[in-house]
């Protein structure tokens, strides 16, 4: 794993390395301390929101059975004396606790909220420890609160920027279908083949109740589009003026894509028509960075 995390910030490889270390003489060499589970807190801006109980359950019958192998990463609290709070093993540390342990091996380091927050979304990304909603909301978290771009993201988590943008246009699908994703029902391929569908959430039912393939799911998502499209009255085309079709030509040749302008006495629209997720995040580049 150390070789995919070339390009992140200020240490994060070489911390999360040591909080790596599985056997009793790495985790001394790099100053393990046994901190009594009650002084740990959880992370509330954890990336990760879903520990399912049956892996749970699974993972404590190891640690009862051989410990607790690689120790845990946490910071001190800073409003409260003597706490501690988790940077990367939230996992662990609850399944200690299942296992009735009363101290757990961890790691104690100086951390700010950027970089805790960097080490936590690197950890989980990296161990696709993450669905694809918590990844989504993680991603935006950076963005919101710490400025980061999505360039800058994509090479700390080692993916690439297309992933990181299509992966972030999972958060503007409709609060049914996001349920679906996290509980595991869709998959991150079903979510988007249903992006801009018109019922969205008919649609996801479909798709679980007879099990279909991505590819499926996108052909049934094209169905249901030609069928909206045909049930909807074909408008009356306006012909274009010159000055108009040559917009729409000088635009389609900068852009790349299929431009349509509709003009109504100096008011209207323009319509921007793409074939695939790679033209879209390139006009959401050229755009952000316009602006």
């Amino acid at each position: 794993m150390a070789e995919s995390r070339r390009g992140l910030g200020r240490g994060l490889s070489a911390l999360l390395d040591e909080a790596e270390a599985g056997t009793p003489e790495g985790r001394a060499a790099a100053g393990t301390e046994e901190i009594p589970i009650e002084l740990i807190r959880r992370n509330p801006d954890q990336p990760r929101r879903a520990f399912p109980d049956e892996e749970m359950e699974e993972l404590a019958a190891s640690i009862r059975e051989k410990g607790v192998l690689q120790p845990i990463l946490i910071r001190p609290l800073p409003e409260t004396a003597g706490a501690y709070q988790i940077v990367a093993g939230e996992r662990r540390w609850r399944a200690a606790q299942r296992a009735g342990l009363r101290s757990i091996p961890a790691l104690v380091r100086e951390l700010n909220d950027l970089e805790v927050m960097e080490i936590a979304l690197v950890e989980n990304v990296q161990r696709a420890d993450l669905n694809a909603m918590e990844e989504a909301r993680g991603y935006q978290a950076m963005i919101t609160r710490f400025s980061r771009t999505q360039e800058v993201i994509a090479r700390m988590v080692g993916k690439s920027r297309p992933h990181v943008a299509n992966t972030l246009r999972l958060l503007h699908l409709a609060p049914a279908v996001q349920e679906h994703l996290e509980a595991g029902r869709l998959s991150a391929g079903h979510a988007r083949a249903l992006m801009g569908a018109a019922d969205p959430e008919v649609l996801a039912r479909v798709i679980i109740e007879k099990g279909l393939s991505v590819r499926e799911a996108e052909a049934l998502a094209q169905k249901a589009e030609r069928a909206d499209g045909a049930a909807t009255a074909p408008r009356r085309r306006v012909a274009k003026d010159a000055d108009t079709a040559a917009l729409e030509n000088d635009l389609a040749d900068v852009l790349g894509l299929e431009v349509e302008v509709r003009d109504r006495g100096g008011a209207g629209e323009i319509r921007l028509k793409y074939k695939s997720l790679e033209q879209l995040d390139d006009l959401c580049r050229r755009l952000t960075r316009a602006s």
